[in-house]
Parts: C-alpha cells; structure tokens; sequence
C-alpha cells in the first residue's frame, strides 16, 4: 500500500469513529485495520479520562478481556507441539490430585478439548449471584483478586449444564482450569509462556499482563449505576489506579492491550503465522452454539461465523467492567479489524454496528485496490 492509500484509509477510519462517537456519546475509542500486506492503520476518538480531560490516542492500552482466550489457546496447541500434552486428555490427568477437582461437574469426562470449546458442561462463576457478591464485597474493602483456584470454587458441587461434549456453554471457569493445566505441565507462569511465546515474537510490545489494579497508562473505564459488581461509573480513582483488581480475570481474559497489537495478533493468528508449527486445522476445529444459530461455531479459543455477507470471520470479544474489545478477521478479504472503548454502557446496540461499519471500511479498501 503506497502511502497516499494508507494516509486515505487513516483519514477514512477517523471519519467512521468520529461518526460514531457523535452518535453513541461514548468517552473514547481507538481501532486499527491490518491490510492483506500487513500495514496497521489506527485513529482513535474521545478521551481516556473524562474528568481530566485527556485525549485518547491510538497508544492507549484498555482491557482486552475475553480476546485473551486466544492466547490461552494458542499456548495450549504449542504446549501440544511440545509433545507435553493432548487437547484430547482427560483434564483429570493434570488436575486429578488437586483436593476440589473431584468437586467439579463432570470431572471424570471432561477433555481439554472441551474446555477450549466451552463444551465442558461447566458453569460460568462470573455470572453466578453469589460470585458477584463477592466481587462487590472485595471492591468495597479493595479486597485482593481471588485465586484462579477461589474462583472456580464457586462452581464446586453444581450440576453440570449437560454432558461433557454434548453441548455448548461459554465459561471462565473453563479457562481459569485450562490455565491451571498450562502451568502444571510447563513449569512456568502463563503468562511467562505467552510472553515468550507470543508476544515477543510479534513485536506486541502494547500487549501486557492484566495482573493488577495498578496498570500505567490505561484508559479510565466507565460502567453504569446498576452495574453487577457493584462498582463506581468512573471505575478507577483520580491517579488511574482501578478500584477493582482485574487481576481475578486471568486465563478468562488477562490482558492489556491496544487496537494495534489486537490488530497485529489477529493477523498472525489467522494467516497461520503466530508460530512455526502448523496450527490453522486445530484453531479453528469447532463445535456448534447453538442449533438455533446455524453458522456460529466455537473453536479454539475463538468464535467462527461461517456464513456472513463478508465471508467467513473468525475473531472474539471481549467484555470486562468498563471496557469492550472487539477482534475480527475477515479470511476471504485477508483483513483484520480491532477497537475497543472505555466503556461498557450501551455496547449491545454499537459494538455490531461499529464492526459493520469498520468491515465494511477495510474490505471497500481492499476492493478498490483491486480494481486500480
């Protein structure tokens, strides 16, 4: 792409979050296209902080939230090139010894696989009352971030949702066990894995642990007044410091990044180029969500739409108080789209506008490049 193309697709991408931001009245935004040859063009709109005012810049890190379940994938498959483990395993292998394990729904079943594909039967403990009740009763005392293994307790002794591999369930608590497996059979943190990796072998240099409340730099979130967990609409105090400690997601999610890196990362994962080994027929091994969405599946760690007006997309979201991410790749047109905003107020209208819109952006470029 020359640069007159580049700087008009820039321009383009700025108009289409300007529009949006006088529409919605969302506080900020920045969003990011990686091109067939790998160009990333961002822009970005609003403020990171309301209160003080400050601008929003294509360098500003936000929570990316449940897009992290990408990597908690794609560290699973090169632990598998390894040869360390089999997505096929019984997760009891790994986990069997540990005194709760017994205490899970369908933990003498349920494979790896299953929980990378959220067909483990497993409940989500984020959505669970009595989760959210302690989430707020920590976010009042500015209690520590649960433990992956207090979070999954929530779910102990619950029924399970169906068979282990006969249906479909999103669930955290699936990822937090995945990331208990990760470090029980590599003998390092996660998020030592997927720095090693991942993120330095890509340059992901805007991507980091979501591992505490303290993150520099990071956008302020916005939430509303009946928000579940009980937190302030400005979700972070006058330094930045978030009044909750993100912490707690960890495998669920558990990473700060921008639009760019999320840009960058979708490219490579979906052009088959986040490692060596071949991976592309185990990423995007998928089961159905549900019989009554025919042509939306669940890979690895990944949504897949099969029949859309672009072609098929691969990508997530990502949720988290205060913020929403949003990661597609369009595999017919070679592109990959990224944004994400400080809030988390009104996202169910503009999130799939706001991914039409820049879908529609990002592949009229590679159209009209096309045709010159």
């Amino acid at each position: 792409m020359t640069p007159v193309a580049a700087d008009t697709l820039q321009t383009r991408l700025q108009n289409v979050l300007t529009g949006f931001h006088e529409k919605y009245g969302f506080p900020g935004a920045t969003a990011a296209i990686a091109s067939p040859d790998g160009l990333i063009v961002t822009a970005a709109i609003g403020v990171s902080d309301r209160e003080a005012g400050t601008p929003m810049t294509p360098d500003t890190p936000m929570l990316a939230a449940s897009i992290g379940k990408s990597f908690v994938a794609m560290a699973v498959l090169a632990l598998e090139d390894d040869g360390l483990l089999s997505a096929d395993d019984p997760v009891a292998r790994y986990l069997g010894e540990r005194e709760w394990f017994g205490r899970l729904p369908n933990h003498d079943t349920m494979t790896l696989r299953d929980l990378l594909h959220h067909g483990s039967g497993l409940p989500d403990h984020v959505y669970l009352a009595t989760f959210q009740a302690e989430m707020r009763a920590r976010t009042a005392t500015g209690g520590a971030a649960m433990r992956p293994e207090e979070a999954i307790s929530f779910v102990l002794g619950a029924d399970p949702l169906f068979p282990a591999g006969s249906g479909w369930a999103y669930s955290d608590t699936g990822y937090l066990l995945l990331g208990l497996v990760i470090e029980e059979v590599s003998g390092r943190s996660f998020y030592d894995l997927v720095g090693s990796r991942f993120l330095v072998p890509l340059s992901l240099d805007q991507t980091a642990p979501s591992d505490r409340p303290d993150l520099p730099g990071l956008a302020i979130g916005y939430v509303a007044n009946d928000n579940p967990f009980g937190l302030p609409p400005r979700t972070a105090d006058d330094a930045g410091r978030l009044l909750w400690d993100p912490g707690m997601e960890w495998t669920g999610g558990g990473f700060l990044s921008t639009s760019r890196d999320l840009a960058i990362w979708g490219h490579a994962l979906f052009e088959g180029e986040a490692m060596k080994e071949p991976y592309l027929d185990r990423l995007l091994d998928a089961v159905p969500v549900s019989q009554d969405a025919p042509g939306i599946f669940y890979g690895t760690g990944i949504a897949i739409y099969t029949t859309t007006p672009r072609g098929p997309v691969y990508g997530h979201g990502g949720w988290i108080p205060g913020y929403v991410s949003s990661l597609r790749h369009y595999a017919d047109h070679g592109v990959t789209v990224a944004f994400q905003i400080n809030t988390d107020v009104g996202s169910t209208d503009l999130v799939p506008a706001l991914e039409a819109a820049l879908a529609d952006l990002a592949i009229g470029n590679v159209d009209r490049r096309e045709n010159q």
